[in-house]
């Protein structure tokens, strides 16, 4: 099974919703443990990688894109 490809400031989709009722969360801190902060309410939580991987659907908005897309040039 291919490991799923996320990573910092992404947006990601949830299996279950948080409890203000968004599904939406950021990545805030990666490592062993990750760090997801709800889009709604701005509550963050440290979740084992292991278990985040297992509860995450898929990513809503990449900062990958964000990055690859920006085609200022500064002289």
């Amino acid at each position: 099974m291919e490991r799923k490809q996320f990573q910092l400031g992404d947006i990601v989709q949830m299996k279950k919703n948080h409890p203000c009722g968004s599904s939406e969360m950021e990545i805030i801190r990666m490592g062993m443990d990750i760090r997801i902060k709800c889009v709604g309410c701005k509550h963050s939580v440290l979740v084992p990688r292991a278990k985040f991987e297992k509860n995450m659907r898929k990513v809503l908005r990449s900062t990958a894109s964000k990055v690859e897309g920006n085609t200022d040039v500064i002289e």
